[in-house]
């Protein structure tokens, strides 16, 4: 496995991975409508240029030097408060689980996140996303949660989660 800084390039990429990854993470979760909203408002072209502009955010892609494809992504923003990065999206195509990719993808974020000098992880989770677990397996604990208006009536009923470094 390889992690690849992500570019304005690979965003038709990113935007393949999301869809492909939320329609099986989600399909149980969320409505069509809500998936396709978030996925047009959160992974479109403007979107996703603005946090490549943002010194402070990174896209890292997955790939798998076996199969020789890419298997998802990461993005995260360091510094997003004092201390802490906000891991904003990590997603493996459905194909990819089980390799141990999330693992070594959230290995790599420890060591990105102690080079800038934060010392904590932030990230919000569905909570009917099984992904909670996974979370769980690597440190990361539940300290609050919220339900959060994203637009056009559809809201994130979130978990969020910590690990301290």
């Amino acid at each position: 496995m390889k992690l690849i800084k992500a570019t304005i390039e690979n965003i038709p990429l990113i935007q393949d991975l999301a869809k492909r990854s939320w329609e099986n993470a989600y399909a149980e979760i969320l409505s069509q409508e809500q998936m396709k909203y978030m996925l047009e408002n959160m992974y479109s072209e403007i979107e996703i240029s603005s946090h490549l502009r943002n010194s402070n955010y990174h896209y890292y892609l997955i790939f798998d030097e076996k199969t020789n494809d890419y298997d998802g992504f990461i993005g995260f923003e360091n510094h997003y408060e004092e201390n802490t990065t906000k891991l904003q999206r990590i997603y493996l195509v459905p194909e990819s689980k089980g390799k141990g990719l999330g693992k070594k993808t959230l290995e790599f974020l420890n060591e990105k996140v102690k080079e800038v000098g934060d010392n904590r992880i932030i990230l919000n989770v569905n909570k009917y996303n099984l992904a909670q677990k996974f979370y769980v397996s690597q440190g990361y604990k539940v300290y609050d949660e919220g339900v959060f208006d994203i637009g056009n009536g559809f809201v994130m009923d979130d978990f969020l989660m910590e690990k301290i470094l």
